[in-house]
């Protein structure tokens, strides 16, 4: 009980804004965030900027999941927020793709829990994101849908169906897209669509390719189901995307 009261007073003498989340900072691949309840990020990590390319946490200090990813992705963030926050969940683990700077989806577990003030009342959000070891890649979970992610990872600038993917991994169609729901929340058709999109994102940063040229590279079919795509999940097209970054 004493070394209990020791250790509130010692904590209520600290710093709170250099506190543990520092360590995040010397671990390599592991990245971590804290929210309030608002969604607004108050704490990320190196790592976190580098991914997003900030420079430091002045870019990234109020910004939420909606600013800093496509739309159907951040929902997907602020609904696990929100079984966090109204204690519907006391800890949210799973498995995620999540994309790098180069529009690219890679494997990442993600860990969640509440965070509380002194009167235990749920005040915000925290959480790490870490890229899984080789062991954990061999699991189950990874095993169902790793091959046909690595299909659309490689392929989804050529003419990609996702009933030839199924067929290469010796699956139904059927099965695919339940086991793709079941681990991601999206469909293998839209894990296409959003590779598409974010690779499209990053040509149109850094490169001077027309809108055809880049649906041509990311596997559209032309330039008017790419500006459809984009629009839909970047929430302005191509061109304006473009205008708002140059």
């Amino acid at each position: 009980m004493r070394w209990r009261k020791d250790r509130q007073a010692w904590m209520a003498a600290l710093e709170p804004t250099l506190m543990f989340q520092r360590l995040f900072d010397h671990i390599p691949g592991v990245y971590f965030f804290a929210k309030n309840k608002a969604g607004h990020l108050m704490f990320a990590s190196d790592g976190l900027l580098q991914r997003y390319q900030m420079r430091d946490d002045s870019e990234i200090l109020g910004r939420t999941d909606f600013d800093l990813n496509p739309d159907t992705m951040a929902q997907a963030y602020v609904d696990d927020d929100k079984r966090l926050l109204t204690g519907k969940a006391a800890v949210i683990e799973r498995i995620e793709l999540w994309w790098d700077s180069q529009g690219i989806p890679d494997w990442f577990l993600v860990t969640k829990l509440p965070l509380y003030d002194k009167r235990h009342r749920v005040q915000g959000v925290m959480g790490t994101l870490r890229r899984p070891d080789e062991a954990e890649r061999r699991l189950p979970v990874f095993q169902t849908v790793a091959q046909a992610v690595e299909i659309i990872r490689r392929d989804f600038s050529k003419p990609l169906f996702i009933e030839d993917v199924a067929k290469s991994c010796g699956q139904s169609l059927r099965q695919l897209q339940r086991r793709f729901q079941s681990a991601f929340g999206i469909t293998p058709q839209e894990f296409l669509l959003k590779t598409r999109v974010l690779a499209a994102v990053r040509m149109l940063e850094e490169t001077s390719l027309t809108a055809s040229e880049i649906a041509q590279q990311c596997g559209f079919v032309d330039a008017s189901s790419f500006t459809q795509h984009f629009r839909k999940r970047m929430g302005e097209s191509p061109a304006a995307y473009r205008r708002m970054r140059f």
